[in-house]
């Protein structure tokens, strides 16, 4: 069973789209002939609308488009590209730079929130994916069906029916629990005088949203918009066909076979049996082999249950020392060594002057100091809802390990879910997630991931550098951000100078924000709404 929806368009349609997709019908494919900037603007409106890339175009990118001088162009049969000279030197060379220059705007379709997060594995890619803030799941896709992800070994199994049946009266839930919840928070927060209809409407709606996305399930479709270099597609391919899932693997077919038709050089080396082939066993045998060693060292695991937690687990305790090391280091003329023994000489009033001066006047929280606080690193062990696990995993500059998702470290319930009396329903459908993912983990225990439900925990790890704690924390921490996320943003933050000890760089992040938000998108949509006058 085809586990895809097909899009249909019509004659006019069609012969506009074959000019820019490299298919018609499929859930991934790449984008070409179009200028850079209209591929980055789709892609950015992409992430908060509903609709196909595709549709999207054509209802709202191609009335601005010239398309004349395109009319001969037929991307679905692939592009005519000079391939020697790439063949030459990237085959027979080896020369792995040059695949980093040529880089495709790939469409991701259809995909499961499991499959997004392997997505988004790669450091060196740009995503942007559909938000659950701005987008409602009570609607369905165009054969009727709620959007989740329909696994083909699951459906011919003992579970095919139930799994079904479950799915659907999770997104039922949602969609019974969104009105009220938003009709709920209109009374709780009635609107301004000072404020828009729309921008009153639009901040009450992602408040909703908000609280009810932890009801979808890990099955839940989403659409993801991928520019990355030739090297980071192989990269995040050979990952994607070693892992233990059936779709992810199945969507690295689907990935390359599109791939393959504007950048087929870059690629070759994906199918070589002693390249990457290899590699991709390589992966799944290592993983595979220390899964079973360990089950065997340790046949029961007593681990607490925890709820939402944030631990620092390492630090260096002379981490601040480092970092004024390198900031003298880098500059003046001094050797390592001569600049340790000049900082180990001054006392702390002078230490704090000189990170402070090296800092600056930071205006804003993207005005970020320099590399030298690259020189310490923080590791935190995170259990959070696996909603904000989803927005904190897209931080890539930095090591994110992650535990497969499960139903054993319980779940949480939104405040303004208990305070508006849906809370009943909200675990209801909760405690049926958990009750299907552990009867179907022993017959799959990958696919099982999809029965959880966006409320329940997973265990994770992320480590960072200063300077990488400095954005990610202040960026979370935000008014405009999730609760969820927020929680844990300003955790860092405390452990940052209290446990850690790191009380000058803590003082450096001087846009942590620790306050209470009522509506947490007020004001960007407020801001937006300016924009948008002002223009």
């Amino acid at each position: 069973m085809h586990a895809y929806v097909v899009e249909e368009f019509t004659v006019a349609e069609t012969a506009i789209l074959r000019r820019y997709f490299t298919n018609l019908d499929g859930p991934v494919f790449a984008l070409v002939n179009l200028p850079e900037v209209v591929k980055g603007a789709l892609f950015a409106r992409y992430s908060r609308s509903s609709k196909s890339l595709r549709r999207l175009f054509l209802d709202e990118f191609v009335g601005d488009l010239d398309l004349t001088g395109d009319a001969s162009i037929d991307a679905t049969v692939g592009m005519d590209r000079a391939d020697e000279l790439y063949q030459r030197i990237f085959v027979e060379y080896g020369d792995d730079s040059v695949a980093q220059l040529g880089g495709v705007h790939l469409a991701c379709e259809q995909a499961s929130n499991v499959l997004t997060k392997v997505l988004e594995w790669g450091r060196l890619m740009s995503y942007l994916e559909q938000s659950t803030r701005y987008l409602g799941y009570d609607k369905r896709l165009t054969n009727g069906h709620y959007r989740f992800y329909r696994d083909h070994d699951v459906l011919e199994s003992r579970f095919g029916a139930r799994f079904v049946g479950e799915m659907d009266r999770m997104f039922d839930t949602y969609a019974e629990l969104l009105p009220q919840m938003t009709e709920w928070l209109g009374k709780k927060y009635p609107k301004t005088p000072d404020d828009t209809d729309f921008v009153y409407r639009q901040a009450i709606r992602a408040k909703a949203l908000d609280a009810t996305r932890g009801l979808l399930p890990a099955s839940a479709l989403s659409n993801l918009g991928i520019y990355a270099s030739g090297q980071a597609y192989e990269s995040l391919l050979l990952h994607m066909r070693a892992h233990p899932l059936p779709e992810v693997r199945t969507y690295a077919q689907l990935m390359l076979d599109e791939l393959v038709k504007v950048i087929p050089s870059f690629l070759k080396r994906v199918d070589v049996p002693e390249r990457g082939v290899a590699w991709s066993t390589y992966m799944s045998s290592t993983r595979g082999s220390t899964r079973k060693l360990i089950n065997s060292m340790w046949s029961t695991l007593d681990d607490d249950v925890p709820g939402e937690r944030v631990r620092l687990v390492s630090f260096d305790p002379d981490g601040e020392r480092r970092v004024l090391e390198a900031i003298v280091f880098g500059n003046s003329t001094m050797s390592h060594e001569e600049a340790a023994r000049r900082i180990d000489a001054l006392n702390e009033i002078e230490r704090a002057v000189l990170l402070k001066t090296y800092v600056g006047d930071r205006k804003n929280r993207r005005h970020r100091p320099g590399r030298a606080f690259e020189r310490t690193d923080y590791r935190f062990e995170l259990v959070t809802d696996y909603g904000a696990f989803r927005d904190l995993q897209r931080h890539r500059l930095l090591t994110i390990e992650w535990q497969s998702l499960t139903a054993d470290l319980g779940f949480d319930v939104p405040d303004v879910i208990v305070e508006a009396g849906l809370a009943g329903r909200y675990e209801e459908s909760l405690l049926r997630s958990a009750e299907l993912y552990n009867d179907m983990r022993g017959d799959f225990p990958e696919q099982s991931q999809y029965a959880v439900a966006l409320a329940f925990r997973i265990r994770y790890v992320m480590q960072m550098n200063a300077r990488e704690a400095m954005h990610l924390i202040e960026l979370r921490s935000g008014p405009q951000g999730h609760p969820s996320y927020r929680r844990v943003a300003q955790e860092m933050a405390r452990l940052v100078r209290d446990e850690a000890g790191h009380h000058l760089i803590a003082d450096a992040m001087k846009y942590v924000d620790f306050s209470d938000t009522d509506l947490e998108r007020l004001e960007a949509e407020r801001a937006a709404e300016r924009n948008r006058q002002n223009r």
